[in-house]
């Protein structure tokens, strides 16, 4: 496994930046009032992305009785919850369809019609994007949700507070926003793995000790980083103000540990159970992230493909037939039936999501550069999203799209509203003020926790 030396460094905790520990406290008393009230019973969430988005209405929002141009090449099935149907490529998860509850009724509140504009907004739990951001990966961004977990529960034991996994999610050199600790700093960054977990070569030793190291040795060696940054004048401040001593202590304390190192040794889990999850990236990334939250980090983000992967502009069905859905369906079911069977379902939420859904008709839109008549194009409007586990009442179909999947016919459901149930089940009030690099004060989220699943 790779992990940057910069990664390694934002391994730290979070610098006092605007909110004092008093009302973090308070607001995390707030949270836990309303976790009780709504019936949360999750003390971590692992966040499934699929970057690219995948069609609504050809996997969990079919619509088997419109037109050609709409219904599409695929058939629904029916699940182990009667009258809930889904697509006929997703068999492991229609026998498990009482394990999860989908919500399809999801939109974006503003036009976002790129991967680049929505990922962030789904990404950090916001409708819009604060004034100064851009579309690549910047300290102007929102912050991811573990970084403002970090920011306002800060931890200081051998464990970072998020990871995201296998990959950054870029579109070549551009990574996409929302990723990181944004204008909170690096200091709130989670952890980010680079590697593929289905790889022979991925190891962890950028956060174990190198071979051979002993206490005496490691501790000298610390000693002489401390001597450094005492010396260090004008650099030391300016790296004291940026959270490096902070940073450093963390990065000592993982090394030291090992308890990290150990949850990302995949060769400790029983084959069969390898086997179970697939023997790909994707199922061996959901399965790292259990591993990962069963060690105690409380909000793992496993992206299930590089941007675009799900985006099928062209050959829509082909490409799901044949390499999304199966992948997908095995790893998530074999995630459902681990976390059942081991008991972790009750304090893990889990939340299956994308940036936005697909057209409903077949081609998209024409006369676009990206129109194809066998795919789908980027659908803001209405889309779906999977939730189990940490007190999710199983077997639910919340909300209802039109006949075409194309507008919610409820409520809908926003990015902020999803953010609101995420901050609330990981202990922190959605409410609480958060500021940029220049002071200013914003709310960390404005949405409402989706109280109807638990």
């Amino acid at each position: 496994m790779s992990i940057s030396r910069r990664s390694a460094l934002q391994l730290g905790i979070s610098i006092a930046t605007g909110v004092s520990s008093v009302s973090s406290a308070h607001g995390q008393d707030k949270a836990r009032v309303a976790r009780d009230h709504v019936g949360i019973t999750a003390k971590s969430v692992l966040l499934v992305y699929l970057p690219g988005a995948p069609s609504q209405i050809d996997t969990f929002d079919m619509k088997p009785d419109a037109p050609d141009e709409i219904r599409g090449a695929f058939s629904p099935t029916s699940t182990s919850v009667p009258g809930t149907f889904i697509c006929e490529h997703l068999p492991k998860l229609a026998a498990r369809t009482h394990l999860y509850s989908i919500v399809r009724s999801m939109a974006l509140k503003t036009i976002a019609g790129a991967h680049e504009h929505a990922t962030p907004l789904m990404l950090g739990g916001i409708d819009e994007r604060p004034p100064g951001t851009t579309l690549v990966n910047t300290r102007n961004d929102w912050p991811s949700y573990a970084a403002g977990l970090e920011h306002l529960s800060p931890r200081s034991d051998d464990l970072p507070n998020g990871v995201h996994l296998p990959l950054f999610i870029s579109n070549g050199a551009m990574g996409y926003a929302g990723q990181n600790g944004g204008f909170l700093g690096a200091s709130c960054d989670p952890l980010q793995v680079e590697s593929d977990p289905n790889s022979s070569t991925f190891r962890v030793e950028n956060i174990q000790r190198t071979a051979g190291l002993s206490n005496t040795r490691f501790g000298v060696r610390r000693e002489l980083l401390q001597q450094f940054n005492q010396n260090r004048g004008q650099l030391n401040r300016v790296a004291v103000k940026a959270g490096y001593a902070s940073q450093q202590q963390r990065a000592f304390n993982i090394l030291n540990s090992g308890r990290l190192a150990k949850a990302f040794d995949l060769s400790l889990e029983d084959a069969k159970t390898r086997d179970n999850y697939g023997r790909h990236t994707w199922g061996q990334s959901l399965l790292l992230a259990r591993r990962l939250i069963d060690a105690g980090v409380p909000f793992v983000q496993a992206n299930l493909g590089t941007a675009g992967i799900w985006d099928t502009h062209q050959d829509n069905f082909n490409a799901l037939k044949t390499r999304l859905l199966p992948p997908f369906d095995i790893a998530f079911s074999a995630l459902l039936d681990d976390l059942h069977g081991s008991g972790a379902i009750d304090k893990t939420l889990v939340i299956v999501t994308s940036e936005f859904g697909r057209t409903p008709t077949i081609g998209g839109f024409v006369n676009t550069p990206m129109f194809s008549p066998t795919g789908r194009d980027h659908w803001g409007s209405c889309f779906h999203t999977l939730f189990a586990g940490g007190g999710v009442d199983p077997g639910q179909v919340l909300g209802e799209s039109d006949e075409h999947a194309a507008y919610c016919k409820t409520p809908p459901f926003f990015p902020s509203d999803i953010g609101a149930t995420i901050y609330t089940a990981l202990g922190i009030d959605p409410r609480s003020e958060i500021h940029d690099q220049l002071g200013r004060p914003y709310r960390l989220n404005s949405g409402k926790v989706m109280s109807a699943l638990f």
